[in-house]
Parts: C-alpha cells; sequence; structure tokens
C-alpha cells in the first residue's frame, strides 16, 4: 500500500507544481487555492507512504516521479519543449526510482516489519 500512497503523493507533486505556474505569482486565486491543497495533499499522501517506506526512497522517488511528471505535462499545458537532452535525463531518473523500488523489496526495514505483521 505504500507505493500506492507514494504514487497518489506524486500526482499531487505534479498538480502542485502545474498550479504554482498558474498562480502568476499568487495573483490567481483558483491556482493558487488548488497549489496549497495539492501541496497539503502530497505531503499528506508522502506521510502515509512513508509509514513503510525508508525515507531516502521515498522521497526521492516521490520528486524523481513529480519532476519527470511535471516536464511531460508541462509541455503539454504551457508548450514547453522536451529535448533530447531532457528526454535522456528523465530516462535517467525513471531507471533510479525503479531501481529504488527494486532495491526497496530487499531493504532491512522491509524484511523487519513484514515478519512483524500479523499472520
Amino acid at each position: 500500500m505504500a507505493w500506492t500512497y507514494l504514487l497518489i503523493a506524486a500526482v499531487f507533486e505534479v498538480v502542485f507544481a502545474l498550479a504554482t505556474n498558474a498562480t502568476d505569482g499568487f495573483t490567481v486565486l483558483g491556482a493558487s487555492l488548488l497549489t496549497v491543497a495539492a501541496a497539503a495533499a502530497g505531503i499528506f499522501f508522502l506521510g502515509l507512504a512513508l509509514r513503510s517506506l525508508d525515507v531516502g526512497v521515498g522521497y526521492t522517488v516521490w520528486t524523481g516521479i513529480g519532476s519527470v511528471g511535471t516536464v511531460i505535462f508541462s509541455s503539454v499545458v504551457f508548450d514547453e519543449e522536451i529535448t533530447p537532452a531532457k528526454a535522456l535525463a528523465f530516462v535517467l531518473i525513471i531507471g533510479g526510482v525503479l531501481g529504488l523500488k527494486l532495491a526497496d523489496g530487499v531493504s532491512p526495514r522491509a524484511t523487519t516489519e513484514s515478519a512483524h505483521l500479523p499472520a
């Protein structure tokens, strides 16, 4: 469930970033309210995810997915260019996120916590 919470948190991270850009320096009320709500929801779901995940893994994955998602959606919403260098960087970030997801399954914390779960 922690990874589901983390993905939800990452979606709110993308909404937060895009809405922040739309606030025009927090002078647009609707976008400003959406920014605050998305930031709060993202941090809430990140907190739920970090109950089970190591903070180094959870935070890194959250910001990684949020970064890639923000660039992808900002290219659609705000017509920002995705250059080949940016695309390569995204591939590296996604590879790192996948690596952290795979590595988390064998971490001592995951093994210890699963040993304490009721049968």
